[in-house]
């Protein structure tokens, strides 16, 4: 027993000790994992806009931004790999009901470089990096809108869904057009005056490309839990994801109406641009009441599958990113209306953000290092 214990633990020193082979770790990748580039990323932009003076507080937000990049370019690789290395097992993502929506993840976790390329890039190297965010922006959108439309297609047409089976993983394509117009908004007055224009009605669009839609599969899903009651523990973790889209759209609507006056005045609509300002003011205030809202029931229903238990999976990683941007919109209207208690509040969000990441962050690596999480079941019934 002794013997069979120490077997246990030296195995567990190894890595990739639970796969039969290391190439296994290529083949079962999928992109569930870019979902920690989503998490890392939000949390250093979180930190980059702390609303309270906190010594130090932006060098650690600086560091995840560089581990964000990092972890983006090694996933982006493994990824390739496999389709490269496995190319007819890769394919078989667009019929999976659920690791299809994941593909959501990739251009996500791309807009959080982007965004941080303005938060901590330009500080360092200064407007040099501006081109850069601009190709990489470019590059978001054209897979936001073709994730956006192509993977709800796969839906309609491909896969096996049924209401009974739903989970706010259906947002995941859908929302990525509302993060990339946040990095939109965000970009726009860096750029040159001819290209700011048309980066700001590009932002708007894909807001409306995106926000409208998510909306419509939150109805539905209010109805399916109401129906079918809550979905299995495994996917606990996907009674947040609701809260992004709606933190996204609130924050979205702050940042491109703090840009419309001067960028539509520029233009010559002085006059729209002040009612973009205004009107994205308050409809971020509704969306961040609804928000709420969800958050409240979120903590609930996280409450309610703690007492049962909860087995770790990637899916972790989506407590994090929804409340991320939830806290990033606070923290923004905070700023913007003056209001010192929403700051607090952001602020203690920010805290729970982070101590969320370096749970989920060292239970990734325990799981990554011993292979458990390298798992893909659009194979797995094949094996």
């Amino acid at each position: 027993m002794l013997h069979d214990h120490r077997a246990e633990i030296f195995a567990g020193l190894r890595p990739l000790s639970s796969l039969s082979h290391p190439r296994e770790m290529i083949r079962q990748f999928t992109p569930n994992w870019f979902a920690a580039t989503m998490g890392t990323g939000i949390l250093a932009l979180m930190l980059a806009q702390f609303p309270f003076a906190v010594p130090g507080l932006r060098g650690i937000g600086q560091g995840l931004w560089l581990l964000d990049i990092v972890l983006f370019i090694v996933f982006s690789g493994l990824y390739a790999a496999r389709w490269i290395m496995f190319g007819s097992e890769a394919r078989r993502i667009f019929g999976h009901s659920i690791v299809s929506m994941f593909i959501g993840t990739i251009p996500m976790g791309l807009a959080t470089i982007i965004n941080g390329l303005l938060a901590f890039g330009l500080p360092l190297w200064g407007p040099g990096v501006v081109p850069v965010a601009e190709a990489l922006w470019w590059l978001d959108i054209a897979l936001a809108v073709v994730i956006g439309v192509g993977i709800p297609y796969l839906m309609f047409t491909r896969q096996d869904h049924s209401v009974d089976q739903m989970t706010a993983v259906w947002l995941l394509p859908v929302v990525v057009a509302e993060v990339a117009a946040v990095t939109g908004g965000l970009l726009a007055p860096h750029l040159a005056a001819a290209d700011r224009f048309p980066t700001l009605v590009a932002s708007y669009v894909l807001w409306g490309y995106s926000v409208p839609l998510a909306f419509g599969i939150l109805a539905i899903l209010i109805l399916r839990m109401a129906l079918y009651k809550l979905p299995p523990s495994s996917m606990a973790s996907s009674s947040w994801l609701a809260l992004g889209p709606i933190g996204t759209g609130a924050l979205g609507m702050v940042v491109l109406g703090q840009a419309a006056p001067a960028i539509f005045g520029a233009a010559g609509f002085a006059e729209a641009g002040h009612v973009a300002a205004a009107g994205g003011l308050i409809v971020a205030t509704i969306l961040w009441g609804f928000g709420l809202w969800w958050l409240l029931l979120g903590t609930l229903i996280t409450a309610r599958y703690a007492r049962s238990g909860v087995p770790f999976n990637l899916g972790w990683w989506g407590y994090i990113f929804p409340l991320g941007v939830y806290a990033l919109a606070t923290i923004r209207l905070g700023a913007t209306l003056h209001l010192g208690g929403l700051s607090i509040f952001g602020a203690l969000l920010t805290v729970v953000v982070g101590l969320l990441w370096v749970l989920v962050a060292a239970r990734t690596i325990d799981g990554g290092w011993k292979g458990h999480l390298f798992v893909s079941p659009c194979i797995a019934k094949v094996d």
